[in-house]
């Protein structure tokens, strides 16, 4: 079954560069040969309607699992073999698990 990671995070007060280069040039990779999830990627918020997003930057990661809760726990159970930083503000970073309920629908060719 296929899962959705959503990420929504701020960098720490005055180290944005260190953010940015730390998920990208780090992290992104790190989880994906951590935890053999098939994908992730970085955005940043440039518009929005009614409600306001509580943060600039979401990752999204794409999983391959059986048990949804089974994404958070391997997650969670690899962590030590990441590098962590400073620079990710953890106190406001949010976490979400999406799990697909229905086929992926695709403009025609």
């Amino acid at each position: 079954m296929k899962h959705l990671v959503l990420v929504l995070s701020d960098p720490t007060e005055g180290q944005e560069k260190e953010f940015h280069r730390w998920y990208e040039d780090l992290h992104l990779g790190e989880v994906l040969s951590t935890t053999k999830w098939k994908s992730a990627q970085r955005f940043a918020l440039k518009d929005e309607l009614w409600v306001k997003c509580p943060r600039e930057y979401l990752a999204v990661y794409e999983v391959e699992a059986d048990d949804p809760k089974d994404v958070l726990e391997q997650l969670n159970a690899t962590r030590s073999e990441r590098q962590q930083s400073e620079a990710i503000n953890m106190e406001t970073a949010s976490v979400w698990v999406f799990s697909e309920i229905g086929p992926k629908h695709e403009q025609p060719a």
